[in-house]
């Protein structure tokens, strides 16, 4: 048989389900709306369409697309009013137990042929149908708030979840004029599994103290190009919603290092430190606008500059290094060897800078390393040994901020803030991929949609470099033991066989 979805209802009328609600009746959905609380549904009928009316007075609608999307609403006074749906979409209280029962009243109600969807973010679909009489009927259907702006939806197949099912949501998503994405029924399914890598490396640095919020947030958000930085983002969502996602995502998954989440988040969500709706978070909020935030160091034009001698993982790093000194009446040290006044400036991935003094055998009070994971057009994040001298990390500030870019001096770090972060959210991408949780393009649709990264993880290590990526994590892997760093099996083939990791061999 195939599903032909004409009708639908939403049980829950809160802003996720109003959500899902106003996007199924904009697309001409018949739509009922449910909620067990008196007169929620009526209310949210009433809502929506104010919401019509300021889409139509924006002239993002017509007035007859907002006459036509009221039409298609309809109040259920009780649960027997949907017996007739096509589709019943739960986005109710995120229990099991109740989404469980739900369902189980549902199906003395509707059809055999109603599909029964779950809004669930982080509860399992096979679990949630385990008690059916049909489970095959029950899918996760999972969007984003907010719904009719966050383009994309997690479609979630559940271990009995008839295939046709997923093709009926597919199409209906895009209907919507949403993505669909379709995931295996595993911990955090794609986005909210492939979005544990930004904030807890982040944090993980925090912790050993290579620097302060505001240039964590500064490099990742202005260097690197994420819309947020991880600290902003956490204040942003709250510490209420994320914390718990990610202790439940660790545990889901039997305690795996790559999920591991940090004692400080626990510690503020027990002290209330909320984030932005409580005007204190990782910053605080003063009538909604950040203060406190640290402003960029500068360091001003210097009377002479020693030569610089450059070392690089990468020639294309050293080139640009070179190129951009020259530019700036640098003179460059081109001996094979350091001369004892030189700045060694070290271009390196995956170690510190100690480790890269010693490994090219350089004077670490001379050393200076700086990433170029992410070039050095718009910031740049420089890394001291704990040997350097003062007067070395003064030139090299100095040098960097010649043409007014930005720049972060950042304390001893196995991996550069970037490198490390970015390692591990292309790792994590791979890994999804690896386990078949989703294809590839959906994984990179997913993020880029969901979370708002410039690029999805996986084509992310094709622009970055895969080989960059699996030289920052084999080295971190090798110097701190951590298992959280190993490389995905998808990362190391590829890279072995020197194919894009978007590369699919259809197996």
């Amino acid at each position: 048989m195939t599903y032909d979805i004409q009708s639908m209802a939403v049980i829950g009328v809160g802003i996720m389900g109003s959500g899902i609600a106003q996007i199924a009746a904009q697309s001409g959905h018949t739509t009922y709306l449910y909620d067990t609380k008196e007169g929620a549904a009526l209310q949210a009928k009433e809502k929506l369409a104010a919401t019509f009316q300021k889409l139509v007075d924006k002239n993002k609608i017509s007035a007859e697309q907002a006459e036509n999307a009221n039409k298609h609403l309809i109040v259920a006074a009780q649960l027997e009013d949907l017996k007739a749906c096509d589709l019943i979409v739960e986005a109710i209280i995120e229990r099991l137990d109740i989404k469980q029962a739900l369902m189980q009243q549902l199906e003395e109600i509707v059809s055999d042929t109603t599909i029964l969807a779950s809004n669930t973010s982080s509860l399992s679909i096979t679990a949630i149908a385990a008690n059916c009489k049909k489970p095959q009927r029950v899918v996760g259907f999972h969007f984003f708030n907010p719904v009719p702006l966050m383009k994309v939806v997690e479609v979630i197949q559940g271990l009995k979840t008839d295939p046709r099912i997923v093709d009926a949501l597919n199409e209906l998503s895009r209907a919507f004029g949403h993505r669909p994405v379709v995931a295996k029924d595993t911990p955090g399914f794609i986005i909210n599994h492939a979005g544990r890598a930004y904030g807890t490396e982040a944090l993980k640095i925090l912790n050993e103290n290579v620097c302060d919020i505001s240039e964590i947030d500064r490099i990742l958000r202005d260097g690197v190009g994420f819309r947020m930085g991880p600290f902003e983002l956490m204040d942003l969502t709250g510490l209420d919603v994320s914390h718990p996602v990610m202790e439940s995502i660790y545990h889901q998954y039997y305690e795996e290092a790559r999920y591991k989440p940090n004692p400080l988040t626990k510690q503020m969500l027990e002290a209330k430190q909320l984030g932005r709706k409580v005007n204190q978070g990782f910053y605080h909020y003063e009538t909604g606008t950040k203060t406190g935030e640290k402003p960029a160091q500068f360091v001003e034009r210097l009377t002479d500059y020693p030569k610089v001698w450059i070392a690089a993982d990468f020639a294309e790093d050293k080139q640009q290094l070179e190129d951009y000194l020259i530019q700036q009446n640098i003179v460059l040290d081109t001996g094979l060897e350091p001369l004892p006044e030189s700045l060694c400036l070290l271009a390196c991935y995956g170690e510190d800078t100690t480790q890269a003094a010693t490994r090219l055998k350089v004077n670490p009070q001379q050393a200076v390393g700086i990433d170029m994971l992410y070039g050095i057009s718009k910031h740049r994040t420089l890394m001291p040994s704990l040997a350097t001298n003062t007067e070395y990390r003064q030139v090299a500030h100095s040098m960097f901020n010649l043409d007014g870019a930005m720049v972060s001096m950042i304390a001893e770090s196995i991996g550069f803030v970037a490198q490390r972060v970015l390692a591990m959210v292309i790792n994590l991408g791979c890994d999804i991929a690896q386990q078949n949780i989703a294809s590839v393009d959906d994984i990179n649709a997913a993020v880029r949609l969901g979370l708002g990264y410039p690029f999805g993880p996986i084509e992310w290590g094709d622009h970055i470099g895969s080989q960059k990526i699996l030289l920052i994590l084999n080295r971190i892997s090798t110097l701190t033991y951590d298992p959280r760093y190993r490389p995905s099996p998808w990362l190391q083939r590829r890279v072995a066989l020197n194919l894009p990791l978007t590369f699919n061999s259809g197996f």
